[in-house]
């Protein structure tokens, strides 16, 4: 459960992170570069998840197939 929180502090953490840096450069007028930011902020966000479920999906076939 512990794990749990963890990730999603991450999560919520880079989430908040890339929102400050989205609205610093869309503010300094390089809109380009803030979607950027914003799209690796969910690239990054998607690999921890899928990492995540990847553990999920080890722990359940180690219980059913022992």
């Amino acid at each position: 459960m512990f794990v749990d929180a963890l990730i999603l502090f991450q999560i919520a953490g880079i989430g908040i992170i890339v929102a400050l840096i989205h609205t610093i450069l869309k503010q300094m007028g390089k809109e380009e570069i803030a979607q950027f930011a914003t799209l690796i902020g969910f690239i990054i966000v998607l690999l921890i998840v899928v990492n995540g479920l990847s553990d999920l999906f080890q722990q359940i076939r180690s219980v059913f197939l022992f």
